[in-house]
C-alpha cells in the first residue's frame, strides 16, 4: 500500500474523533443511514477523518491531495460539504484499499468539452501509472442525491477514462465502456493499481468478500431507476428470483474451494444469463413451493448484469435481518399493502408480544397471517437466545424446523416469509400458502397443498369421540398449536355465504348469519381453534372490537372461551408509513388470551374463572414519529444508541410494558412464566 500523505498519516486523538463524530452528526443528519456513509462501514471514519474549529464556529478538515484547510460545516448557517467528506473518504480509499498512489490522484481536474470554452471540473480523477492518460473518473453527490450519472459518463468520454463512478456515500455506480461506440457496462468495483478490467473479471469472489453492512433497499432503489422502470417487468418478482438464486449460492459456497461464490457478472451478458439461470433452477428445486417449476429469469441479458453487478458483493445471508426486511418492505407494491391491509408489523411491536408469551422449545408455535414472517422470526430468535442459547447452531435448526410454522393467502407475503426464515438459518420451515380462514379450500389436489396438509395433520386435535376425531381430519378444524401470534389483515368484508356460516361470532344478536361480514372477526375466532387447551395467543386488532357497545358480544364470547391475559393499546403512529405511502390509520390494540382448561392431559392448566385481574397498558411512545418515521434512542451524550447487530435501537416504551406484564404474569403465578 503506498504510504498515506499528511495529514491522514496520524491518528486523531479521543478528543478529535469526538468532535469529528460530532460535526458528522450535523452534515449527515439522517441516523439510520450513519452519518449517509454507509459505502464506507468497513472505515473507521473518525479515526481517518480530523474536523478542527479554524474559527469560531467554522471547522475546516485538510484535503489529502491538496493539503489545504476546507470548510465543511459552518455552525451558525447550519451548512454543511457532505460531498467533500465523501471525496476525501473517496481518496483514503483509492490510496488503501486500491493500491493507487496519491501522485496518480487529481481533484476538480478541468474537463473540457470539445471546443466549448466553458470548463467543467470533475471531482476526482485517478491517472494510469503513466500519470498522463486518465483512468477512472469519480463524481461524488450529497447522501439524498440521485442524479449525476449522465454528468459522470460526460466527464469520462471528454476525458477518454475507461470507467466512470458514480457516488453519494450510500452506493456506488461503476460503469466501464471499452470504446466510444459500445454501450456502458456496470462493474462491482474499480481495478485495483496496476489491474484491467479484464483481471477484474477474471477474479474469484469469496463469501468473505461479501459485504455484511449495507442498505438493500437504497440498492433495490437505485436498480428501479436504472432496470425497471419501462420494462414491464415485475420487480418484485424478478428481484425475489434472484435473491434466492443468491441465497442457494451463498449455501453451497461455504462447501466449495475457497468459499468461491457462483453470483457474479461474468465475461458477457450471455454466460451471466447462463449462470443465473442455474443456480436459480437448482434454487427452485432446493426450496420446492415458492416458484413455479416453469419460473425462469425474464430480465434481459443486458438488464440482468446490472442487477448482479449490485447484488453480487452484498451477503444476503445476513445475522442483520433488519436489512432484508426493511428491503421487502419496499418490494411489495403499495397498492398490494393498502388492498389487503397487508402493512409490516414493527419490529420492536413483534418482540414485545414474543416476550409476553414467552415460547418454550418443546412449544409449537404458529401465525395464521404471516405476512413477511416477523412474529415467527422472533419467536424462533427468542427460543434460540432464552432456552438454546448454549446449544449447538444445529440444534436451533432442528427446532425451527419442528415447531415454527407460518400461513398466508398472498403469494408475495408466502415468498418473502419464506425468505426471510431462510436467510436466518431456517431453509425448510413449515411456512405454506393457504387460506387460513377457508380450510375447505385446502383440499385441492396440488402438490404444494398435499405437502401442507400432510405437516399440518400431525397437529390436529384429537377427540376421544372416534366421529369427532374423523370429521376433524376431513376440516381440520381444531389444532394444538402452543402458541399463535398474529396482525391479521383488518380490511375486507367476507360475503361468501358457506364460509360465513361456519363461525358462530359472524351471528347477529338474533342468532342469524347476515350476508356479509368483517374479516377480523373471522379471524378471532378460527385463532382460538388454532390453539390447543390451555393454549395462549396474542392478536393485534382495531381497538374498537374492545371498546365499542355495538361489540359486546365479541368480548362476551371472548371471555367464554379464554382467559383476557392483558390488553395493551397501541399509539396512533405505531403502524403509520411515510409517505408517500400510507399507513394503517385504524388505532389499534395488543389482545393476549389464554384459552380455559382444566384438564392437564389436553395442555397447561388455565382452570375458568369469572373474576381474575387483567395486564392493562397503553404506549405512549410508539417509536414512530406522527410522519411515519422511526424514531431512534439517545444517550446522555445524545449519541445514537446501537444493538449487538449494529442497529440503531427504536425509541419506545412496548418493552418497558412487556417487562411490567412478566412481573405481573409472575405474580399471577401464570404457567408459561413459573
Amino acid at each position: 500500500m503506498p504510504k498515506l500523505p499528511d495529514p491522514f498519516s496520524t491518528k486523531p486523538t479521543r478528543e478529535q474523533q469526538e468532535k469529528t463524530r460530532k460535526i458528522l452528526d450535523k452534515i449527515f443528519r439522517d441516523p439510520r443511514k450513519k452519518y449517509g456513509l454507509k459505502e464506507f462501514s468497513n472505515l473507521n471514519i473518525n479515526e481517518i477523518l480530523n474536523i478542527f474549529e479554524k474559527e469560531k464556529d467554522k471547522f475546516y478538515l485538510t484535503c489529502l491531495k491538496r493539503n489545504k484547510d476546507l470548510l465543511i460545516w459552518n455552525e451558525e448557517k447550519q451548512k454543511g460539504a457532505p460531498e467533500e467528506i465523501i471525496r476525501q473518504l473517496w481518496i483514503f480509499k483509492l490510496i488503501t484499499d486500491y493500491g493507487y498512489h496519491i501522485d496518480q490522484i487529481k481533484v476538480e481536474d478541468n474537463v473540457y468539452f470539445g471546443r466549448e470554452i466553458k470548463i467543467k471540473d470533475a471531482d476526482i480523477v485517478v491517472y494510469h501509472k503513466d500519470k498522463t492518460s486518465p483512468f477512472i473518473v469519480i463524481e461524488t453527490k450529497k447522501p439524498d442525491e440521485k442524479k449525476g450519472l449522465a454528468q459522470v459518463k460526460s466527464y469520462s468520454s471528454s476525458m477518454g477514462a475507461l470507467i466512470a463512478v458514480w457516488t453519494n456515500g450510500q452506493v456506488s455506480q461503476v460503469l466501464y465502456r471499452l470504446h466510444p461506440s459500445r454501450e456502458y457496462e456496470y462493474l462491482f468495483d474499480i481495478p485495483k493499481n496496476g489491474e484491467s478490467v479484464d483481471d477484474l473479471k477474471k477474479k474469484r469472489l469469496a463469501l468473505t468478500d461479501l459485504k455484511r453492512d449495507y442498505d438493500l433497499t437504497e440498492i433495490l432503489k437505485i436498480l428501479q431507476e436504472l432496470v425497471f422502470a419501462g420494462t414491464g417487468e415485475s420487480m418484485f418478482n424478478e428481484v425475489f428470483k434472484l435473491i434466492y438464486a443468491k441465497i442457494f449460492d451463498e449455501i453451497e459456497a461455504r462447501d466449495r474451494t475457497d468459499q468461491e461464490v457462483k453470483f457474479k457478472i461474468y465475461f458477457d451478458d450471455e454466460q451471466t444469463l447462463d449462470e443465473m439461470s442455474v443456480l436459480f433452477d437448482k434454487a427452485k428445486e432446493k426450496w420446492e413451493g415458492v416458484f413455479e417449476s416453469s419460473d425462469r429469469i425474464k430480465l434481459s441479458p443486458p438488464l440482468l448484469r446490472i442487477c448482479v453487478s449490485r447484488l453480487q458483493g452484498i451477503a444476503i445471508l445476513n445475522k442483520n435481518t433488519r436489512i432484508a426486511d426493511e428491503a421487502f418492505e419496499f418490494l411489495l407494491p403499495d397498492v398490494a399493502k393498502a388492498q389487503k391491509g397487508q402493512y409490516f408489523t414493527p419490529r420492536h411491536v413483534i418482540k414485545a408480544a414474543v416476550k409476553m408469551l414467552n415460547s418454550k422449545p418443546d412449544e409449537y408455535v404458529i401465525d395464521t397471517a404471516c405476512g413477511s414472517g416477523g412474529f415467527l422470526l422472533e419467536s424462533m430468535r427468542w427460543v434460540w437466545s432464552t432456552h438454546l442459547d448454549k446449544d449447538t447452531e444445529n440444534k436451533k435448526i432442528e427446532y425451527a424446523k419442528k415447531y415454527i410454522y407460518g400461513i398466508d393467502f398472498e403469494e408475495m407475503m408466502h415468498k418473502i416469509s419464506r425468505a426471510l426464515m431462510t436467510i436466518a438459518g431456517d431453509g425448510s420451515s413449515n411456512i405454506f400458502r393457504l387460506n387460513s380462514l377457508d380450510p375447505s379450500s385446502w383440499i385441492e389436489e396440488t402438490e404444494e397443498k398435499l405437502d401442507a396438509r400432510k405437516k399440518l395433520k400431525r397437529l390436529l386435535k384429537q377427540f376421544p369421540d372416534y366421529r369427532e376425531n374423523e370429521e376433524n381430519q376431513k376440516t381440520f378444524k381444531y389444532f394444538n398449536f402452543d402458541v399463535l401470534l398474529t396482525n391479521p389483515p383488518f380490511a375486507g368484508e367476507i360475503h361468501d355465504p358457506l364460509l360465513i356460516q361456519q363461525y358462530e361470532l359472524t351471528k347477529n344478536k338474533k342468532g342469524k348469519y347476515p350476508d356479509k361480514t368483517e374479516r377480523d372477526l373471522l379471524f378471532i375466532e378460527r385463532n382460538l381453534n388454532f390453539i390447543k387447551p390451555g393454549g395462549r395467543m396474542a392478536i393485534v386488532l382495531p381497538q374498537g372490537k374492545l371498546n365499542n357497545t355495538n361489540t359486546e358480544h365479541i368480548r362476551l364470547w371472548l371471555i367464554e372461551k379464554a382467559r383476557i391475559l392483558a390488553v395493551v393499546g397501541l399509539d396512533n403512529n405505531t403502524f403509520k408509513l411515510p409517505a408517500p405511502a400510507k399507513g394503517a390509520g385504524t388505532k389499534t390494540s395488543l389482545l393476549f388470551l389464554q384459552k380455559w382448561n382444566d384438564d392437564s392431559k389436553q395442555g397447561p392448566l388455565c382452570t375458568y374463572q369469572e373474576d381474575y385481574p387483567i395486564f392493562m397498558a397503553v404506549s405512549k411512545k410508539s417509536g414512530k414519529n406522527s410522519s411515519g418515521e422511526y424514531v431512534y434512542l439517545k444517550d446522555k451524550n445524545g449519541n445514537f444508541v446501537k444493538d449487538n447487530e449494529g442497529n440503531l435501537v427504536i425509541d419506545h416504551d412496548l418493552n418497558n410494558i412487556a417487562e411490567a406484564f412478566v412481573k405481573f404474569a409472575k405474580e399471577q403465578k401464570f404457567s408459561f412464566w413459573e
